[in-house]
C-alpha cells in the first residue's frame, strides 16, 4: 500500500512538472492586437524616449497593451531616476514622453495611436 502511495505521488509530481515545462517554453505568445504597428513604427525610424518612473510614458506604453515590448523604446533615466543618460541628452530630450521621426520632427506628451500613423505611414489594424 506504501509503494503505491509513493508511486501515486511521483506520478503526479512528474505530470506537474510537465505541465508547468509546457506552459514555459513550448507555447508561444499571442499576437498583441498592435504587434504590426508597433514593429512598423520601429521599422519607419520613429523613436519613444521616456523614464520608467514617467506616469505619462506609462500611459504611452499602455495604448500598446500586450504590443509594448515591440515599441521603439529609449530609456532616459538613470537607474537611481536622478539623472539623464548621455543617449537622450545628446539628442536634448528635455521631457517625457518625446517621439522622434524619420524625417527629423518630434512631438512631446503622449501621442495619439493615429497621430502616430500619420506621422510614420504606419497603418493601423482596422479594429482601432
Amino acid at each position: 500500500m506504501m509503494k503505491s502511495s509513493i508511486a501515486g505521488v511521483v506520478v503526479a509530481i512528474i505530470a506537474i512538472g510537465g505541465i508547468w515545462y509546457a506552459m514555459q517554453s513550448g507555447t508561444p505568445a499571442t499576437p498583441g492586437a498592435l504587434d504590426s504597428f508597433a514593429q512598423c513604427l520601429k521599422d519607419k525610424g520613429a523613436l519613444f524616449y521616456g523614464a520608467f518612473w514617467c506616469p505619462h510614458c506609462q500611459d504611452q506604453k499602455a495604448m500598446f497593451d500586450s504590443s509594448k515590448s515591440l515599441l521603439p523604446y529609449v530609456e532616459c533615466s538613470t537607474a537611481d531616476s536622478k539623472g539623464q543618460l548621455p543617449v537622450c541628452a545628446e539628442k536634448n530630450i528635455t521631457g517625457y514622453p518625446t517621439w522622434t521621426f524619420a524625417d527629423g520632427s518630434r512631438e512631446s506628451g503622449v501621442l495619439d495611436l493615429i497621430v502616430l500613423a500619420q506621422k510614420t505611414g504606419c497603418e493601423l489594424p482596422k479594429a482601432q
